[in-house]
């Protein structure tokens, strides 16, 4: 099975990324995680990208903040898929990682999820790796399943208890 590597810009992205180490840890998806940044470490993250698929990884995902290049910099220099997570900061509330982000220029791709959303990132990794994975595209499948049934019993417990909330 490919690995998933989560890059992150700097140590203080950490505790946004978590997330998407556990759903990887979940849906049995080895990976790896590093602290590389796009403008501090820019040659590690060239050496990185470029023997990122001979080292057996089938997508990045980088997260970073702020001016957030580090997707960018990983498509340039990688021909695996880039899942790009903005992260929020202090100063723009995460919205300055968005937009730098997403608007890459023709031919260098980074798909984006929502500011600090490292678990969607793994799911869409997960989904891109299980193309050609059956087992893995099992687990994805289990995953959907076991959160629509999260929301019908939420449902559930709504329409048993409404009189009582309306009460309240």
């Amino acid at each position: 099975m490919k690995k998933v590597a989560i890059i992150m810009g700097s140590d203080s992205d950490l505790n946004a990324v978590k997330p998407a180490a556990v759903m990887l840890r979940k849906l049995e998806i080895p990976f790896a995680m590093r602290i590389i940044s796009a403008h501090r470490t820019p040659d590690a993250a060239m050496r990185f990208a470029r023997s990122a698929a001979e080292e057996g990884f089938g997508v990045l995902i980088a997260a970073a903040g702020k001016a957030a290049h580090l997707a960018g910099a990983l498509a340039a220099n990688s021909p695996l898929p880039v899942i790009g997570i903005p992260i929020k900061s202090s100063t723009l509330d995460g919205l300055d990682a968005l937009l730098a982000t997403v608007q890459m220029p023709s031919g260098m791709p980074v798909a984006t999820v929502a500011i600090d959303g490292a678990q969607n990132a793994a799911i869409l990794a997960a989904q891109i790796l299980a193309l050609s994975d059956e087992a893995l595209a099992g687990r994805v499948a289990a995953l959907r399943a076991e959160q629509t049934k999260k929301v019908i019993d939420k449902d559930e417990q709504l329409q048993k208890n409404i009189e009582n909330i309306l009460e309240a």
